[in-house]
C-alpha cells in the first residue's frame, strides 16, 4: 500500500494545516479526489502529493478512498493557485482548496458522484460546426484597435487594463475576444467575471446568444453563490472535464477548475465585491492576474472607473519611471452617435430643510418622461429613513447589538437593522416616554419612491396610463426570480422612474434611460475611509453612464445627470462633470503617495472581536508587543483601535494597521508572526475570533 497526502479542510488554527498522510491501495495521482476518515467522520479531501516522505508505517495510517475513476484530477495549476492563495493570504491550503470545490461534492457517494457523471456525459454540447456563423455588430475603429493590440504579444506580459468610457462597447470587446481565443482551439476555455449576481442574468443571456449557436446548449454554464447546491455541482463538472466553453461567474469562480483555460476576463474590475470578507479574505481580482501569469494567459481587466491599484499598474513608461506591469488600452467614446451625458450640480443649500427633489429637477423628470424618456433616481440606502425617533425625549432607533440603528421599514413596518439582522415591529408609541407621535430622520429609497409616486400621480401620462415607478433593491429583489422580471419591466418600458441603490448604477444597458438623479452622495466626501473618495467617483460616474447609451433623435436635449448635493464646489464634482477619470485619479494617487497610501504601501489589517471591547484590544496589543520585538525595519505596527463601527452582532471589535513600503517584507514579516498570534490567543480566551485582512479595502 502506498502513502499520500491529502488535504483536508481544516482551519489554520486547528493544527493541521499542512496535508495529512494516508494509505491507498489504488494508485492516486495529485489532484485525485477522495474520501478520507478525519476524526469520527469521513470527509473529502484532495490528493496533494504522490508519494510521502513520512517515515511511518503504511499499518499505522488510516486508508483513503477514491471516489469516482472518471472524474479526472485537479490539474497542477489548480493547485499552485490554491498553494499562493492560502500563503499569501495566511489560511490554511486545505481550507482554501475545499472551499472552492462544489459543497454537494462533500456529501455524494462515488455511485451518486459516478450517476452524476454519467448524466452530464449524455448531454454533451453538440460539435462544433465551423459554416455556422453568430450574429454580431460591426467593431467600431476603437474596437478594432483594441482587438488588434490583444492579439499582440508584449513585453509587459498578459495582463491588459481596458479602460473604456460608459457605453464605449467593453462587452463586446470582450465577446470579440473570446471568440477569437475559443476558435484558435478546440479545448480552449473562457473565464468571464462580474462582481455582483445582479450583472449575471443580462450578461448570460448575450453570451448564450453569441455562442451558443456556434458551440451548442452547454457551452456557457454561471457560478454563483445564488445558484442550488446541485446547479453548482453540474456547473462545476462541466468545466472541470472541459464541456463548459465559457464560464460566467462571481468572485469564487476564480477557482473554477478550467483545464483549457486561455482568457480571463474580469468586468467592472475596480467593484469592491470581488475582495471576499469572510474565511479566507482574498481579491479575486488579484488572483485572476496571478491566475494569468501562472498559466501564461492573457487577463483582460475592464472598467470605465479603474481602481487606483490597476491605474498605477498601467502607467505608461517613461525616461524617469519604467511603469507598470499592465498595459493600458483606451476607448474614449461611445458607440455610435451617444454621447456623454451633461452633470449638473444642485446646490441643496438653497432649498428648504427636509427637501427630496428640487421642484426644477421634478419638471425636468416629468419633461424626460413625457418625451418617452425613463429617469433613474439613485440613494443608496434601503427602507424608508436610516432612523426612528421621538422628538420629545430624543430616543432613536439604536440597535442594541450592533453600534448604528435599525432602519425603518414603512412597506412592512418594521425596525431592521441591516448589520446583524435583528428585526422588531414598529413600536406604537415611543419606548422612552410613550409620545405616539414618532417620527423619521434621513432618508431611504422606499421614501423616494412613496413621494415619487405621490407627485406623478397627479397628472396622467400623455399615453392615459399612469405612471411608473419602480423600486429596485436588496429588498424588492430577494424572491427568486424577482431580479429578472423588473429587468425586464424596466427594458419593456414599463417604468418611467426606476428607484434604487448602487445594483442598479452598473453594468446594465438601459437604452430608454435619458436622465440619472443622485439625491444624497454628500455621505461619502467625508468619510474616515481613504478610498471613500474613489468609491464615490466611480459609483458616480457608473450611474451616469445609465444614461443616453441609445442614440437621440435630431433636436432632442441631450441626456443629463443632476447631482443634489450641499457641496457643489468640491473638487470631486468638478472632476464629474467633465468625466475625468484621469485627472481624477492622477490627484487622488498625487494625495496617496504624499500619505503613504496603497499602491505606494502595502497593508494588512488584523481584527479581533470579544464581548468586551478590552479583551479585544488587549489581545492585539500583546501581539503587538511581540511584533514589535521581532525589530523588522521595513513594519510598521499602529496601535489597535476600536472599529468604525465597534459593535456588531453582540460582538466589540477593534483593528490593528501593519504596514510595509515592500510586499515581500509584508509577507514574510506576517508567515513568521502568524505563530504569535495563535500563541496568544491561547493566552486570551475571551476573543470570540480574530482574523488577518491583506490588502484590506475598508479601513
Amino acid at each position: 500500500m502506498g502513502i499520500f497526502s491529502v488535504l483536508v479542510d481544516a482551519p489554520a488554527h486547528s493544527g493541521l494545516v499542512g496535508a495529512l498522510d494516508y494509505t491507498s491501495e489504488a494508485v492516486l495521482q495529485p489532484g485525485q479526489l477522495v474520501r478520507v476518515p478525519l476524526g469520527r467522520r469521513e470527509v473529502l479531501g484532495v490528493v496533494w502529493d504522490a508519494s510521502s516522505s513520512s517515515d511511518l508505517q503504511p499499518e499505522s495510517l488510516r486508508e483513503a478512498k477514491w471516489i469516482c475513476p472518471d472524474l479526472p484530477p485537479l490539474n497542477t495549476p489548480w493547485r499552485r493557485l490554491i498553494q499562493f492563495t492560502a500563503q499569501y493570504y495566511q489560511r490554511s491550503p486545505g481550507e482554501v482548496a475545499l472551499q472552492a470545490l462544489p459543497p454537494q461534492l462533500r456529501t455524494l457517494q462515488a455511485e451518486q458522484l459516478q450517476r452524476r457523471l454519467n448524466k452530464l456525459q449524455k448531454a454533451l454540447p453538440k460539435p462544433v460546426d465551423h459554416g455556422v456563423t453568430a450574429w454580431a455588430p460591426e467593431p467600431t475603429p476603437e474596437q478594432a484597435s483594441v482587438l488588434a493590440q490583444l492579439a499582440q504579444p508584449t513585453a509587459k506580459g498578459h495582463t491588459h487594463l481596458l479602460f473604456g468610457s460608459t457605453g464605449s462597447g467593453k462587452t463586446e470587446v470582450y465577446l470579440r475576444r473570446m471568440q477569437e481565443v475559443l476558435a484558435s482551439d478546440d479545448q480552449a476555455q473562457t473565464l468571464i467575471m462580474v462582481p455582483e449576481i445582479n450583472l449575471t442574468p443580462q450578461l448570460e443571456a448575450r453570451v448564450r446568444d453569441r455562442f451558443e449557436p456556434l458551440y451548442g446548449a452547454g457551452c456557457v454554464v454561471s457560478m454563483h453563490s445564488g445558484m442550488t447546491p446541485t446547479q453548482r455541482l453540474n456547473a462545476w463538472l462541466a468545466a472541470h472535464w472541459g464541456r463548459a466553453r465559457i464560464v460566467l461567474g462571481t468572485r469564487l469562480a476564480v477557482f473554477a477548475s478550467l483545464p483549457g483555460l486561455r482568457l480571463i476576463v474580469v468586468d467592472e474590475e475596480h467593484d469592491p465585491s470581488y475582495k471576499q470578507q469572510e474565511g479566507a479574505r482574498y481579491s479575486a481580482r488579484d488572483l485572476a492576474v496571478y491566475r494569468g501569469h501562472l498559466e501564461g494567459i492573457e487577463v483582460i481587466l475592464g472598467s470605465a472607473t479603474p481602481s487606483l491599484e490597476s491605474w498605477f499598474q498601467s502607467r505608461p513608461a517613461s525616461e524617469a519611471d519604467p511603469g507598470g506591469r499592465y498595459v493600458r488600452l483606451a476607448m474614449p467614446s461611445r458607440v455610435g452617435e451617444s454621447v456623454l451625458p451633461e452633470i449638473r450640480c444642485v446646490d441643496m443649500r438653497l432649498m428648504p430643510k427636509g427637501t427630496l427633489f428640487t421642484p426644477l429637477l421634478l419638471d425636468a423628470m416629468r419633461e424626460r418622461i413625457d418625451r418617452g424618456e425613463q429617469v433613474m433616481v439613485l440613494l443608496n440606502r434601503r427602507g424608508w429613513a436610516p432612523v426612528l425617533m421621538c422628538a420629545d425625549c430624543d430616543w432613536k432607533s439604536q440597535c442594541p447589538q450592533c453600534s448604528t440603528y435599525r432602519v425603518f421599514h414603512r412597506e412592512d413596518r418594521t425596525l431592521r437593522c441591516h448589520h446583524c439582522g435583528l428585526t422588531h415591529r414598529v413600536p406604537r408609541h415611543c419606548p422612552g416616554c410613550g409620545n405616539l407621535d414618532l417620527g423619521w430622520q434621513g432618508r431611504g429609497t422606499e421614501q423616494l419612491q412613496a413621494f415619487l409616486e405621490q407627485w406623478f400621480a397627479q397628472d396622467a401620462h400623455p399615453s392615459g396610463r399612469s405612471y411608473g415607478v419602480m423600486r429596485m433593491d436588496a429588498d424588492s429583489t430577494r424572491l427568486k426570480g424577482s431580479l429578472e422580471r423588473q429587468l425586464s419591466q424596466v427594458h419593456a418600458g414599463e417604468v418611467d422612474v426606476l428607484v434604487g441603490t448602487q445594483m442598479i448604477a452598473k453594468g446594465h444597458d438601459f437604452r430608454r434611460m435619458g436622465m440619472v438623479v443622485v439625491a444624497d452622495p454628500d455621505g461619502a466626501l467625508f468619510s474616515s475611509d481613504f478610498r471613500a473618495p474613489e468609491r464615490l467617483f466611480s459609483l458616480l460616474l457608473q450611474a451616469a453612464g445609465r444614461a443616453g447609451r441609445a442614440a437621440r433623435e435630431p433636436g432632442a436635449p441631450p441626456a443629463q445627470v443632476w447631482i443634489q448635493t450641499r457641496q457643489p464646489d468640491h473638487a470631486l464634482f468638478a472632476a464629474l462633470r467633465r468625466h475625468d477619470f484621469p485627472g481624477f485619479a492622477a490627484q487622488q494617487l498625487q494625495e496617496r503617495l504624499m500619505a503613504g497610501m496603497p499602491p505606494f504601501t502595502h497593508q494588512a489589517l488584523v481584527r479581533a472581536e470579544a464581548r468586551q471591547l478590552n479583551d479585544a484590544l488587549a489581545f492585539l496589543n500583546a501581539a503587538r508587543e511581540q511584533g514589535l520585538d521581532a525589530n523588522n525595519e521595513h513594519i510598521t505596527l499602529y496601535p489597535p483601535v476600536p472599529m468604525a463601527m465597534q459593535k456588531v452582532a453582540n460582538a466589540e471589535r477593534a483593528q490593528m494597521l501593519v504596514e510595509s513600503n515592500h510586499r515581500a517584507a509584508l509577507q514574510h514579516f506576517l508567515a513568521l508572526w502568524a505563530h504569535t498570534l495563535y500563541a496568544t490567543r491561547q493566552q486570551h480566551r475571551s476573543v470570540l475570533r480574530w482574523a488577518v485582512d491583506i490588502d484590506p479595502q475598508g479601513i
